[in-house]
């Protein structure tokens, strides 16, 4: 889904790193995912910045 989003101009993100960078431990592996558009996922990153 992530490489779908990307190819559309969109962004996806685990909140720190790219989605597409991750790279699994396990099969069942969770992660948090923020994706859409790329100005959506840039302006969310930015309230967790200034929150933290």
């Amino acid at each position: 889904m992530s490489f779908i989003i990307e190819q559309a101009g969109g962004m996806s993100t685990t909140g720190e790193t790219p989605i597409m960078e991750v790279q699994p431990d396990h099969v069942h592996q969770r992660v948090p995912v923020i994706l859409g558009s790329r100005l959506e996922v840039e302006r969310l990153l930015r309230y967790h910045d200034e929150a933290a």
